[in-house]
Parts: C-alpha cells; sequence; structure tokens
C-alpha cells in the first residue's frame, strides 16, 4: 500500500508541473546532466503542430553551440565571442545585453563557440574563450566580477614548420595552443566549476573553399602545458580548489599494450620505456583540456568530468607512456577538488580520442541490484558505464558508429581510421529517457586520413602526424541505446555528421538538429522521423524544453559549426504547439 501511495504522490506531482512554470536550469537540465524533460504536453500524438512561436536575430553570426538556461520566466544565452543576451522566454522580447570585451592578443584555442552560462541566485556564470571567468547581475546584465583563469598568453606555432614538400604548408591556420574556456560552468554548494582547453596542442588549417577545418597536425617538441578543472568563490571569484589533468607523478601510467576494456594498443612499448629518461620534463606540456560540463553526485559529492587528448597531439615520441590523466573520466570530491578515482579510456593516446561528450548520472541493475551509474558516449564510438562509486566499468555498449583501424599509427601513405579524431560521440551531450532506461547518442562517421611526415633539419630528423578527412562518405548516426545491455535499439542516419547533442522528453520524443538547417523530432520508441523545421543555417547545439503558463515550449541556437562546414547563422528559435 504504501508503494502505490508513493506512486499516487508521483503521479500527482508530475501533474501538478504541469501546469505550472518549468524552468531549464542548467546545462545539463540539473547536476545529472541527463537532459531529460518530465513535460509531455508537446508528445508523439500531437507534435505535427509544433510551430514556431517566436525567433530571435542575435546579430552575431558565428559557431553557435550554447544551451539556453530559463529561470523565472527569463532565457539566458551566451553568444558567440562571449556576448550574452537575456529574454523573455515567453515572448523573445530582449531585456537586457552584455557586449564581452574579449583580449584579442590571446589566441582562441577552437573558435569563437561557448556552450552555455550558469545562473544561482542573483548571478550569472561564463567562461571566454580569452580564459576568463565572469559574473554578472541576473537582472541588469552588469559585470560583478571578472577573473582571468591562465596567465600565459598560449602558444601559436607556424606551419613553415612543417616539411616543405607537405602540402599543408600551403594552408591558412586558425589554430595553436590557445588556452581558452569552451564549457558552460556548474555552480555547486557556491561554488562555480569550469575548465580550461586548448592545452593539447595541435596546429589547425583550415579548408580554402569554406573556412571549415581541413587538418591538424601534430608536432613532437615540447609545445602545450597542462589542463585543469578549478573551483571558484561565487561571491568573489577567489579559487578555492584546483585539479590539474596531467598527473603530478607517474604519468606514465602502467604502459600496457592494452586499453582497460582490452582493446589492442599496438604500442612499441620498449621504444616508449627508453625515451621515458630522454624527455623528463614531457608532463609539463602533457594537454589534457577540460571540454566537458561536469555532472555531480550531491549524495557523495562526487563531480565527474572528462579529459582531452595529451599534448602534442597525435605525435607521442616525445612524451612516452600512458600520458594519465588524458583522455579519461575522472572523478572528484566536488568540494576539494580530490583525485577519487579515474578511467582512462586510450592510453598513450595517438589519434585525438578526448572524453568530449559530457558524463550523465542514471541509476541501473548489476547482479539485481540498482546501483549509481555514470555513462559517457566516446569519441571511441561506445557507450561506456561505470560504476559511480569505484569507476569500476559495468558494461560497454555495441559501437554506435563503424569502427575499421581504431588505434593503428599513422603511416607515410596514410592510414584511414574511423572514428578517428571527429569522433564516435564528438562534446555533443546525450540526453536520456530515465523511464524507458535508454540514452540517444549524436554520432559521426568521419573517416580520417592520419600520416606520418618527416622533415630534415641539421641535427636530426623530426617526425609529426597530421590527420585530415579521407576521401570518404561522411554521415551522421542518431543511436538508441539500452542502459541495461548496452544494445543498440534502433539508429537513423542523416546526410551530415551529427554534432550538438539531443533532448528527451517524456512526450516519447528526441529532439536533434543537423548542419544542413533541419531540427527533428523523433519518435523515441523506433527512431521514426515525425516532425522536421528548416532554418537558414546549422543547427549545431542541444535544444531545451520549459514551460511557462501551461504551455510546454522547445528551444534551440542556430548557429552552424565552422569547423564542420555547416552554416553559420545568428537564430534563436523557440516552439510550441499551434493554438488552431
Amino acid at each position: 500500500m504504501k508503494f502505490i501511495n508513493l506512486i499516487f504522490l508521483s503521479v500527482l506531482m508530475l501533474n501538478g508541473c504541469q501546469k505550472q512554470d518549468v524552468e531549464w536550469s542548467s546545462f545539463g537540465n540539473d547536476l545529472t546532466n541527463q537532459r531529460y524533460s518530465r513535460l509531455d504536453q508537446i508528445n508523439t500524438e500531437n507534435i505535427g503542430q509544433l510551430k514556431l512561436a517566436w525567433q530571435y536575430r542575435t546579430g552575431i553570426r558565428g559557431t553557435f553551440q550554447a544551451t539556453p538556461i530559463i529561470k523565472n520566466g527569463v532565457m539566458y544565452v551566451s553568444l558567440p565571442f562571449n556576448h550574452v543576451i537575456a529574454i523573455d522566454a515567453k515572448t523573445g522580447k530582449e531585456i537586457w545585453r552584455y557586449e564581452h570585451d574579449r583580449n584579442k592578443e590571446k589566441p582562441m584555442c577552437c573558435g569563437p563557440a561557448n556552450r552555455g552560462v550558469a545562473v544561482y541566485d542573483q548571478q550569472l556564470f561564463m567562461g571566454t574563450v580569452d580564459a576568463r571567468l565572469i559574473s554578472l547581475n541576473l537582472k541588469t546584465g552588469e559585470k560583478l566580477w571578472d577573473i582571468s583563469v591562465v596567465d600565459e598568453l598560449g602558444v601559436i606555432e607556424s606551419t613553415e614548420n612543417l616539411a616543405l614538400d607537405d602540402p599543408n604548408r600551403q594552408k591558412k591556420m586558425s589554430g595553436g595552443t590557445g588556452v581558452s574556456i569552451n564549457m558552460a560552468p556548474v555552480v555547486y554548494e557556491n561554488k562555480v566549476i569550469i575548465g580550461i582547453t586548448g592545452v593539447g596542442y595541435g596546429l589547425h588549417l583550415d579548408n580554402a573553399e569554406d573556412e571549415s577545418l581541413n587538418a591538424v597536425v601534430g608536432i613532437s617538441g615540447e609545445y602545450g602545458r597542462s589542463g585543469f578543472l578549478a573551483a571558484y568563490d561565487i561571491y568573489s571569484g577567489q579559487q578555492i580548489w584546483k585539479f590539474n589533468t596531467i598527473a603530478e607523478k607517474s604519468w606514465e601510467g602502467e604502459m600496457s599494450n592494452y586499453t582497460k576494456d582490452g582493446e589492442v594498443l599496438n604500442r612499441d612499448l620498449l621504444y616508449e620505456k627508453e625515451n621515458l629518461t630522454k624527455y623528463p620534463n614531457a608532463a609539463k606540456f602533457g594537454g589534457g583540456s577540460a571540454w566537458t560540463t561536469p555532472a555531480i553526485d550531491s549524495d557523495t559529492h562526487t563531480l565527474f568530468f572528462g579529459t582531452g587528448n595529451p599534448s602534442p597531439q597525435m605525435s607521442g615520441e616525445t612524451r612516452p607512456g600512458d600520458n594519465l590523466y588524458t583522455v579519461s573520466l575522472v572523478a572528484l570530491d566536488a568540494n576539494t577538488g580530490k583525485l577519487k578515482w579515474h578511467y582512462q579510456q586510450v592510453p598513450h593516446d595517438l589519434w585525438g580520442y578526448d572524453v568530449a561528450s559530457p558524463p550523465v548520472l542514471f541509476h541501473t541493475i548489476v547482479d539485481g541490484k540498482i546501483v549509481p551509474a555514470v555513462g559517457q558516449a566516446g569519441k571511441t564510438g561506445w557507450f561506456y558505464i561505470h560504476h559511480r562509486n569505484t569507476g569500476k566499468l559495468i558494461l560497454k555498449s555495441d559501437p554506435f558508429v563503424p569502427q575499421q583501424s581504431m588505434f593503428t599509427e599513422a603511416t607515410p601513405e596514410g592510414t584511414i581510421i574511423y572514428p578517428g579524431i571527429l569522433g564516435g560521440s564528438n562534446w555533443s551531450p546525450v540526453s536520456l529517457n530515465v523511464d524507458r532506461h535508454i540514452a540517444f547518442v549524436s554520432g559521426i562517421h568521419a573517416p580520417i586520413k592520419y600520416t606520418l611526415h618527416e622533415k630534415y633539419t641539421i641535427d636530426t630528423p623530426q617526425k609529426y602526424v597530421s590527420s585530415e578527412p579521407a576521401d570518404e562518405d561522411q554521415w551522421g548516426i542518431l543511436s538508441a541505446i539500452d542502459l541495461s545491455s548496452g544494445t543498440i535499439l534502433w539508429q537513423h542516419d542523416t546526410e551530415d555528421p551529427l554534432v550538438g547533442g539531443t533532448l528527451a522528453t517524456k512526450g516519447n520524443l528526441v529532439f536533434v538538429g543537423e548542419g544542413n538547417g533541419s531540427f527533428n523530432a523523433f519518435n523515441a520508441s523506433n527512431g521514426e522521423l515525425l516532425w522536421a523545421h528548416n532554418t537558414n543555417a546549422g543547427v549545431n547545439a542541444p535544444a531545451i524544453s520549459y514551460m511557462i503558463d501551461g504551455r510546454q515550449y522547445i528551444a534551440v541556437v542556430a548557429g552552424g559549426n565552422k569547423i564542420f562546414g555547416f552554416k553559420q547563422g545568428d537564430f534563436i528559435n523557440v516552439y510550441t504547439l499551434n493554438d488552431e
């Protein structure tokens, strides 16, 4: 009887929330990062009546990846280059606008995109592409405090460092090691937590036609620095703790020729061990960007986040060993920053398999018992599920993208690998339907050619590696993954690689955008496309859902993605059901 009463109470609470305002209060909707909306006013039966309620033009055309935040009927959105707007979430009317005065002397790591803001009480927090952490007054947009999280400007090398016969030497360079912040911060117990990117050294070279990313080049040597995740006092901006993503001791690790889940890495361990004494300072330049907004288990005060590739990127000669804690899912004490456990997906990474998609928290059943779990959609093309308290791998899903020669080294003639540097799932956040125990993953099939080059110098030949899209078809794959078994329940292929993330709702829907401008809704049970709306820019950001005055809305930004060559724009689109 008690169990039945609890169910009845839950139903009453859910029905009540359908009549009240429902917010989207943080990057992942809450600290679990599940991106699951329990609103079901918009559902599989009426999705065909979904219409554009309002559209806001930001005036800033550029790669747009932000998750809007909804609080007290106001939408807060970070724009490219870190401008911020506050909009009436019901009407689209602008309330205030903050213009960021960017330090142009600091090179950006990865373009102008920002993935969102965090709000708490009367403050808004944002990390910037010029490596600052800023707090704004939530009511007015006025700056409360502004700190620099790093002092150095970063390192920009030149294509002149490439061999004379390397075709990449003639290409335009758009980036190198520029320390930036791309993730949306998260607030926990009076701390705002954020990490830096751009420390996994590599030259970014553009396609001359559309300025999309054409190649990434990694050059062996003493380039880059250690990444970190840090917590700051929300009132003063003073740093409370800092976790370096490069191990202070024994960053070489166990030096196994296998990943922890049993994949063969084809490493020359004898050569690496010989190089340990030759490059004693390698960890100083170790890399390990922090790309992902952490998930936090408030019961155990445990924070989970992913780390990027080691530095220099793809060229491992000068960084022998496992390069801890790069390419890892890391668990920290959220109050102290102390390490609890880590799980390295790819030791001594040579391919760019960053742990880039945000981790997500849920519960699953192991040996008949309910256990707390943390999941992560890897660039490797597997969805990993770990025991939240210990880091033990519970299961690894079936591959959700094609895989070929994943851990094969580059060759002079070029080795074609996939998923590769663009990933099985890139930075795109997953969403869960926790009632159906399913994860929805945005996937990428993009074969990459890894080429080993040699540049002759006076003293000795210098080797480096370039990665560029192979002359093969690319496409996107939306996957539904059973969280109990790791099996693929259904998949839907899209014309272009999927980057941006998903939204799942109680209405049995999954929303995802495409680079061609299409914003889609799928049946969560079978993957059937039920609705689509086209915007004149790539929809390469995750959608959200909220409710005001008893009406459910779906919101998404559309500004394309320069790296993938998707058309850029400046749109914020908000949808609701047609009254007619």
